[in-house]
């Protein structure tokens, strides 16, 4: 049987890429019923076997092993994250940006910071968000991107607009399977135009009023790279739960906490107001960024909340 790549989920049909290289359209598939009764769904992502019907269309008969699975976005197989976020318009968001990561390091991937809209922020203010701002943390762009790049996050900053970094960008996606991830309005669609020529996919100017953008991205598709490799463009969204995520495996998702961590006091500590703390202590000197630290706590919240409710 021939085997394959499903480059697109859409309607309950996958769209299978043949390993064929005499082939350049993919086939429109369903998947066997056996999938279900097993409670296992295609992703993209997958590599599949699959059989043609007479119709030319076919169905998956077989999903090989996944190297890695993510939940949110729906895509296997990933080997980078690209999470997307802008500089201005809408503004940084820490936050969110740090409960981005929680989740790729959760799944153990290779994530790159893009930073994008730079032509906005030239000669530019402070690269916050109005919550943050009012909470008193004011860090220059140039200060969050060496925060993040101490932590060992590669961070490149982009304009699509001005071609800024695109070329970068691309080389660093070239010959794997990535997948950008970030909330609506940061230009994820504008830079993958930037990078692939002709590709013309949507884009939305953001809402000035909501300070977000429309969600222009509807279904997780890859898109074939011309360097190799493949990417996948997902639909933007402001908010994720945490469904894999436990409150004792949430500090190791921080890799600033792990030097001190293990001088804690107390096994399985929680670095909250335990005696003996390392984490709050290099918190309190300034070894550990304080609004990551409090970003820790606002997750933690919400994963005991969680637990509470189910």
């Amino acid at each position: 049987m021939p085997t394959g790549l499903i480059v697109k989920a859409l309607s309950g049909y996958y769209y299978v890429l043949p390993d064929d290289s005499g082939r350049v359209e993919s086939v429109q598939c369903r998947a066997r019923g056996i999938f279900k009764l097993k409670g296992i769904s295609p992703l993209v992502g997958d590599r599949v076997e699959f059989e043609l019907t007479e119709n030319g269309e076919g169905t998956v008969d077989e999903i090989f092993p996944r190297t890695s699975e993510l939940v949110r976005p729906p895509v296997a197989n990933v080997e980078l994250v690209v999470l997307v976020f802008s500089v201005d318009e809408p503004a940084l968001n820490r936050q969110l940006l740090d409960k981005f990561l929680v989740h790729t390091e959760s799944a153990g991937l290779e994530t790159l910071i893009c930073l994008t809209k730079h032509d906005l922020r030239q000669g530019a203010g402070q690269a916050v968000s109005e919550e943050e701002a009012e909470a008193g943390e004011h860090l220059e762009l140039d200060q969050v991107i060496r925060l993040y790049e101490r932590l060992g996050y590669p961070v490149l900053v982009t304009s699509a607009k001005e071609g800024i970094g695109v070329e970068a960008v691309r080389e660093r996606l070239a010959g794997r399977i990535s997948v950008f991830a970030g909330q609506s309005g940061v230009g994820k669609s504008s830079l993958l135009n930037a990078m692939i020529p002709g590709l013309g996919l949507e884009t939305n100017a953001i809402s000035m009023k909501l300070g977000r953008g429309k969600h222009t991205t509807r279904h997780v598709e890859l898109i074939c790279l011309p360097t190799g490799g493949f990417v996948a463009d997902t639909p933007g969204f402001s908010s994720l739960d945490f469904l894999h995520v436990d409150a004792e495996g949430l500090s190791s998702c921080f890799r600033e906490f792990a030097p001190y961590s293990e001088g804690c006091r107390f096994r399985g500590c929680l670095h909250l107001h335990e005696p003996g703390c390392k984490v709050q202590e290099a918190k309190e000197s300034g070894a550990i960024d304080a609004l990551r630290y409090e970003h820790y706590l606002q997750f933690l919240g919400e994963i005991r909340e969680k637990k509470r409710r189910y």
